[in-house]
């Protein structure tokens, strides 16, 4: 109970100051600035050679505002190969701002929207991109994002996707490519495990079981009463997808369909005994006690340090060792036995579903109102950014220092990540950022490529072996959008207000249904999902 009313404590602290937050400009450590004249920082690279460019006219200056993890910095001058590429292949100064994603980042952005100062290019999420839409923030990308400008793009992104992705009957976002391979896995401390005698859990009953013993067994054998079972990032406001009881109740990714209807997963009567299970988990002190106000990536970094053994990743190599800054490696910096394994307590009933287009890239409108030819470049960009070129320089970097080209084989070895480590990783780590665009999930596949990764060990096949071996639950086939005129972004904070008053202010679950019904009824629930369900229904899913 300590634990929990500390908790509370420091929530109520971070809700006093969030004014200040949202006002405070300062970019050190979490937002980085490119500039072309700046001091170098390392050793200049050889930039691939811009052929043929799109762009002519004057030189323009771009304004970027990006989610990116934590740790990752744009260096200023040369070292930034892929930023010199751009600007130098397209005739501009491009200047990007990034931050993690959560709500400091969405505080940021609606600062500069609120001041006049919005970004000729902001990334969002997509309850927060239908306000922007709804608020006349975006401009109509009808003449920019087309497939005769955007051929590299639309080998990603179908047109059917596309059109599904219009919000208030607007063409005003398009979403980031997005993984077509579902990567979301547990992973365990496989060597606690060793050391408490346990073997990988396999179902929700063993996992609580191992997470109860990784806080109160010592699994890391340091005679201290400082490890918990399960970490996560709640970003101070949300109930995070990583609990197990979401799917234990039934309830898997954002929307699902259950008996032929149309289930808004966040917000189904079952959040209920998933909310209780959380305040069972905080009770016992099984959870990592900062996990609700931790954003981003900063759990990972929990792990690192070995404060929790259960964590849940979602990217293909977030635990391999050909990966340099995977939680495996930094963890093994910290502790050189640490082996991080996957696992999932649902392998055999479905650990999430098939993915869907999610986060938009959207054009602010006083950018196209006052400077239209900043659009037109801008889709040349991102079409770059989707072509062959762009890719292998965002996702491997630069030709004959870090990978080898035989036709479309891609080739990477031991030298090769040496050179990245040195030129990218030491120098703030800034393919990361660029990385965004690729929902820091690339996939060679759409484009022919082979890769031939000779760092690979054994035990990363394994890994791969293991994520692929998972059974998926269907989509919903399509993207939705909310009925015109509709807040969806206001009905989730409410949503989530409600069940973070419960989490910390009531002492069980018990008012969820009674909170359901008024967000159905009081605040368009009821509407958005029938909206929602003909829309479905108008693509065949469901009858």
């Amino acid at each position: 109970m300590m634990k929990i009313a500390r908790l509370k404590l420091l929530l109520s602290l971070v809700l006093a100051s969030s004014l200040v937050i949202s006002g405070c400009t300062s970019s050190s450590g979490t937002t980085g600035n490119k500039s072309a004249g700046g001091t170098d920082t390392g050793a200049k690279q050889e930039t691939p050679p811009a052929s043929d460019p799109k762009s002519s006219g004057e030189r323009l200056a771009l304004k970027w505002f990006i989610p990116s993890s934590a740790d990752a910095v744009l260096p200023e001058g040369d070292v930034d190969f892929i930023g010199k590429a751009i600007e130098e292949k397209f005739d501009v100064d491009l200047t990007i701002e990034n931050a993690p994603s959560g709500p400091d980042y969405d505080n940021k952005l609606n600062l500069l929207i609120a001041s006049g100062e919005a970004p000729d290019l902001f990334v969002s999420t997509g309850a927060n991109s239908q306000k922007y839409i709804l608020d006349g923030v975006t401009a109509d990308m009808t003449p920019y994002v087309t497939p005769e400008k955007m051929p590299n793009y639309f080998k990603w992104i179908s047109e059917v996707e596309l059109q599904r992705y219009a919000v208030e009957g607007k063409f005003e976002r398009a979403p980031l490519i997005f993984p077509r391979n579902v990567y979301r896995s547990y992973y365990i401390r496989q060597d606690w495990l060793d050391h408490l005698g346990l073997s990988m859990p396999t179902n929700f009953e063993e996992t609580m079981e191992v997470i109860r013993a990784f806080t109160f067994d010592d699994p890391d054998q340091n005679g201290k009463n400082d490890t918990y079972g399960l970490t996560a990032a709640g970003n101070g406001n949300t109930l995070s997808f990583d609990f197990p009881h979401w799917i234990q109740n039934g309830l898997i990714g954002a929307f699902m369909i259950r008996d032929n209807q149309l289930v808004d997963v966040q917000s189904d009567l079952a959040v209920q005994h998933v909310i209780q299970g959380i305040k069972d988990m905080m009770a016992e002190g099984t959870v990592d006690p900062d996990w609700f106000l931790l954003k981003g990536t900063e759990h990972e970094d929990k792990a690192v340090g070995g404060k929790a053994g259960i964590i849940v990743g979602g990217n293909m190599t977030f635990a391999f060792d050909s990966n340099p800054v995977s939680i495996q490696n930094k963890s093994k910096a910290v502790n050189p036995k640490a082996n991080w394994m996957p696992f999932h307590p649902f392998a055999d009933s479905g650990t999430w579903t098939h993915n869907l287009p999610e986060s938009p890239f959207m054009f602010a409108r006083k950018t196209a109102e006052e400077s239209p030819e900043k659009l037109e470049r801008m889709a040349q960009i991102i079409d770059w950014m989707s072509s062959e070129e762009g890719f292998l320089l965002i996702n491997y970097g630069l030709e004959g220092t870090h990978y080898t080209r035989s036709g479309s084989t891609i080739t990477v070895n031991q030298a090769n990540v040496d050179a990245l480590q040195k030129d990218v990783v030491e120098q703030g780590n800034f393919q990361l950022i660029y990385r965004f665009f690729y929902s820091n999930n690339p996939e060679n596949d759409v484009l022919g490529l082979e890769v031939v990764d000779e760092r690979m060990t054994e035990r990363d096949r394994e890994i791969i072996a293991t994520i692929q071996s998972y059974k998926l639950q269907p989509s919903i086939g399509t993207n939705v959008a909310p009925p015109p005129g509709f807040n969806l972004a206001d009905f989730r904070k409410k949503m989530k207000e409600l069940q973070v008053q419960i989490l910390f202010d009531e002492p069980d679950a018990s008012n969820w249904p009674k909170y359901h019904e008024e967000l159905m009824s009081e605040y368009g629930g009821q509407s958005m999902i029938d909206t929602y369900t003909e829309q479905i229904k108008a693509a065949g899913v469901i009858q």
